[in-house]
């Protein structure tokens, strides 16, 4: 018996263990913490917050139930102050989330009793030279804001501000607000389109910040050319766009405002596009002065979801709806998706550093996520289906997290390595983890080393600062070698020129017959005097096909170095190339463009053979190789704010390449300017005709030998 009962306690002890285990794995699965990578991808992370419970009006200890609450926010203390919409109050709790009060009915400053109706929003200022705590209503049925003391005394109403800049037929509609450490209100209207109202703390109007751009189609544009000016105001009143929330940054005197009203294809082109300015994106921060100064550092702007296959529960795809921000610690702050009930969190520098939530009932999923707050080390967030609070914990991959961006803030950059270190143990997909060892090496002057970080993160625009250093160094280190070099090198390549000039100076008066390399000099002629160089190509023969196929292979070279060869900043992710991709690149185009000129040409005249157009176009591809292979060379060595000569060159040798075809084709089969421009554009029509017929019989064909393959396939069958 004794032995039985020791076997049904070892049954029931492993039983309850594998049962908390389940518990736990059950919990960690309610929702999937991630960030992006530089493509666009979900990169699974640690949970840097994990849900530890939910808060009820029954654990608040209110008689009365939480109904649709529209905003939350804490203060300093650990209170937590809930604007209950739905029962036309405001309720504060403790640091434990225990009921302290709640504001209903007050005697107003007439001494006539008075009560909130619908209140949306609620801010708590802390107490500063002129005033002590004060919590802030927005009276959103009211049209008011009201003013209460930490014990929630009404203390005064701030009615509906006057202006002139106001719409005559504009509604005071005050959903949200914040107080910076000088008294200025600041108060999103849900029906003020001009921005974000300003006001002191007396309620008088000072102005409007951060209005959103207006949003015109071309033509909306074009059809202003021909409007009234009532018609114009009545248009941009019609295509602005309104903010829904506010939050402050109390330690800059900055505010972060949100909106959902942008059009979301705007906002999918602004995420897509990799837009900084920040004109369509539906979180902007704003200084005093209203000017929008959001760093968007990271690889995507700060828009919430930007993978749509990324699915919750329910299919829901499309661009984020944000609904409302809150600033965390070391100036992190986040942002949630009203229509996904998703967290997404970043520093100030708009590096994603964790996203995280979804619907459900489990704990940590969210019915209907309504607002965030942070709480000391917890994040605190509304559910406005379940009435409830969800109290999030910082985890240790959070705490070191926010150690490594507390590190670098500080200037301990040999800590944030060390920090930044342990994060990429723990989550080796982390991108900002290699920026900020980067940045830290960089900061301590270890630009050699900060290269490989910024290169494992794909971020060009440090990797472009630490190699500007590195190169410093190097030219301070080898100036009179670099000058020397430089100087050699132009030498060479004037010599160079002056050498071909020669040569193809004496073969034009020797009558001899040419030699390949003569054949190949000539096109360093033929690119500075088109002209005569491409009447003595088809005239004198100073060309060859040899010659049009080695220029034809020089090319294909050309873009293959390219492929492989360019520098970190213009192909910072290393692609792989294929020479038949350059193969074909090339090939394609130039036949088509000959077959299609001499096919348009034999009809109108053109004095050109298929061999002459072919001579003459291989040859104009010499700029080519003349001047994208030493771009390629220079942009291993070059900066970011280098690039741009580098596009400029390589643009300017495909135009120098169209100049030479154009006049090309117009001396070979000595055309008039207007006749061969009419040429050259039908021959873009014939080349694209060509390819038409191509597929067509490309497709043709395969239907005809699916056909004969299916019956011999039943003759096989049949026999």
């Amino acid at each position: 018996m004794k032995k039985f009962n020791k076997i049904l306690c070892t049954f029931f002890a492993v039983l309850m263990v594998i049962t908390a285990f389940s518990v736990t794995a059950g919990a960690s699965s309610a929702y999937q913490t991630y960030t992006y990578d530089v493509y666009g991808n979900a990169l699974y992370s640690p949970d840097a917050y994990t849900a530890i419970k939910a808060v009820n009006s029954v654990d608040m200890g209110l008689e009365l139930p939480i109904e649709n609450p529209g905003d939350m926010i804490t203060d300093d203390a650990g209170n937590v102050y809930i604007a209950d919409t739905g029962n036309n109050r405001i309720v504060v709790l403790d640091q434990y989330y225990k009921a302290k009060f709640t504001i209903t009915t007050f005697s107003n400053d007439q001494g006539v009793p008075d009560k909130l109706t619908a209140p949306q929003g609620v801010f708590v200022s802390e107490p500063n030279e002129k005033y002590g705590k004060l919590i802030w209503v927005c009276d959103t049925g009211s049209n008011r804001i009201v003013v209460f003391d930490e014990d929630g005394e009404f203390q005064r109403i701030i009615e509906e501000p006057e202006s002139s800049l106001f719409d005559e037929e504009s509604v005071y509609k005050p959903v949200a607000m914040a107080v910076d450490a000088y008294n200025r209100l600041y108060v999103v209207s849900s029906t003020t389109y001009q921005g974000i109202i300003v006001m002191t703390d007396e309620g008088e109007f000072t102005g409007f910040i951060g209005a959103q751009a207006v949003q015109m189609t071309a033509w909306e544009i074009i059809w202003r050319r021909f409007q009234t000016d009532e018609q114009r105001a009545a248009s941009e009143q019609k295509v602005s766009t309104e903010f829904n929330n506010i939050a402050i940054n109390k330690s800059m005197n900055l505010v972060y405002v949100t909106t959902s009203t942008i059009d979301p294809g705007a906002v999918e082109g602004a995420i897509r596009g990799k837009d900084k300015t920040g004109t369509n994106s539906p979180v902007k921060l704003l200084n005093a002065n209203g000017t929008e100064i959001m760093r968007r550092n990271g690889f995507w702007m700060p828009a919430g979801e930007i993978d749509y296959s990324i699915r919750s529960t329910d299919d829901i795809t499309g661009v984020s709806t944000i609904i409302d921000a809150a600033v965390g610690p070391e100036n992190t702050w986040s942002i949630i998706d009203e229509k996904r009930n998703r967290i997404y969190t970043y520093d100030f520098d708009g590096n994603l550093l964790f996203a995280f939530g979804d619907n459900g009932t489990m704990l940590g999923n969210l019915g209907s996520i309504e607002a965030v707050a942070y709480q000391g080390e917890t994040m605190l967030v509304l559910d406005k289906t379940n009435d409830n609070i969800t109290v999030f914990q910082r985890t240790e991959y959070g705490d070191i997290l926010l150690d490594a961006i507390a590190a670098e803030a500080t200037q301990d950059f040999d800590l944030a390595i060390n920090l930044w270190t342990d994060v990429l143990k723990r989550n080796s997909n982390f991108d900002s983890a290699y920026v900020g060892i980067g940045q830290a090496m960089y900061r301590n002057k270890d630009y050699a080393n900060s290269l490989s970080y910024f290169e494992s993160a794909y971020d060009t625009d440090n990797w472009s600062n630490s190699y500007k250093e590195l190169r410093k160094e190097w030219m301070s280190t080898y100036f009179l070698l670099l000058l020397l070099l430089i100087v050699a090198l132009i030498v060479a390549v004037v010599l160079f020129f002056k050498w071909m000039g020669k040569i193809n100076k004496r073969v034009a008066v020797s009558g001899k017959k040419r030699t390949f390399g003569q054949e190949i000099a000539f096109g360093f002629h033929l690119i500075f005097h088109p002209f005569d160089g491409f009447w003595d190509l088809k005239h004198e023969k100073r060309g060859s096909v040899r010659g049009a196929v080695f220029f034809i292979v020089l090319t294909i070279a050309t873009f293959y170095y390219q492929a492989i060869g360019q520098g970190y900043l213009l192909d910072p992710f290393a692609s792989l190339a294929s020479v038949w991709a350059q193969v074909l690149g090339v090939l394609v185009p130039l036949f088509l463009f000959v077959l299609a000129n001499w096919c348009l040409t034999t009809l109108f005249e053109g004095e050109g053979s298929f061999k002459d157009i072919f001579i003459a176009c291989s040859y104009s591809l010499l700029p080519i190789p003349l001047l994208v292979v030493p771009v390629t060379v220079f942009s291993n060595f070059c900066i970011s704010t280098e690039t741009d000569i580098i596009a400029f060159i390589s643009s300017f040798a495909f135009i120098w390449l169209g100049l030479l075809v154009f006049f090309g084709t117009m001396v070979t089969h000595d055309y008039s300017m207007g006749k061969n421009v009419i040429t050259v554009l039908g021959t873009v029509v014939g080349m694209v005709f060509i390819m038409f017929l191509a597929v067509l019989f490309t497709t043709l064909v395969g239907k005809i030998v699916s056909l004969i393959t299916n019956i011999v396939t039943e003759i096989q069958y049949r026999l």
